[in-house]
């Protein structure tokens, strides 16, 4: 059977592929201060043409360098919770490699038309995001269920695996249900795996023969440069306004692809 995931050959020119640096530079930042950076990288490239599927595989290996930004940040709450984290990076792995390897076999037709359904979901996620925390810290002294949590993470690691937007915000809602842990620290877990999940992706598309490699290009440095910006201006970003940003856009290519 010949895979319906090619690399492409999708061309850029100069300027798609100043924005498609800037869109990892977003993608980097959010990912830098609170999840969420595939809801910029994603839409952009639909928006230049490129294919659904060889965006989504492009954009988690392009904006993975952004994702070690939120470790850095949180590094000593990674510490602290690092047993927590060993406990749950078999599932983290499972599902990583289980939903990417779906996504490789997914007939492009079948994934065009989850996409949507995809996009909303992880755009309701996002706009979701703050409520979902507030909601977190009065839990905080609420029974906690690990074998719960294992459960969770396997089911989000596999949708993080096959398609990334969102995979933070639900990691941190499940344990906020699940683990007694507070908002800093399922920060910190949720950060270390979800660049567990995305790392496994990337690998198994790189291995494939997936990725774009000229989209790919214009977002690692993007990417890298937006995680280090996060990382550093966390607490002074107007995060409101940028989120709003993300959930307009989101909105958007869910309307755009819905009439399409």
């Amino acid at each position: 059977m010949t895979s319906p995931l090619l690399a492409g050959s999708h061309p850029l020119t100069a300027v798609s592929g100043l924005v498609v640096f800037a869109a990892g530079v977003g993608a980097g930042l959010f990912n830098g201060v609170a999840g969420g950076g595939t809801m910029l990288s994603f839409p952009t490239l639909l928006a230049l043409g490129v294919p659904p599927i060889t965006a989504n595989v492009s954009s988690t290996v392009g904006i993975l360098p952004g994702y070690l930004a939120a470790i850095v940040g949180y590094r000593r709450h990674v510490v602290a919770n690092r047993s927590v984290i060993t406990r749950l990076a078999l599932p983290a792995f499972l599902g990583g490699v289980g939903g990417a390897v779906a996504l490789l076999i997914t007939p492009t037709a079948v994934f065009n038309s989850l996409v949507v359904v995809l996009i909303a979901l992880a755009t309701l996620l996002f706009a979701a995001q703050p409520v979902l925390a507030r909601r977190m810290q009065r839990n905080h002294a609420a029974a906690r269920h690990e074998i719960a949590a294992w459960i969770g993470v396997l089911g989000a690691s596999l949708y993080g695996g096959y398609f990334g937007a969102g995979v933070g915000i639900v990691l941190l809602a499940l344990f906020g249900l699940t683990l007694d842990l507070d908002l800093a620290q399922s920060s910190g877990v949720r950060s270390v795996l979800a660049l567990l999940v995305n790392f496994l992706a990337a690998v198994i598309f790189v291995l494939h023969g997936a990725v774009n490699w000229a989209i790919v290009a214009c977002l690692v440095p993007g990417s890298f440069l937006g995680g280090i910006l996060g990382a550093r201006l966390a607490l002074s970003l107007p995060v409101r306004w940028l989120r709003a940003v993300v959930v307009l856009i989101g909105v958007a290519t869910t309307v755009v692809l819905a009439l399409h």
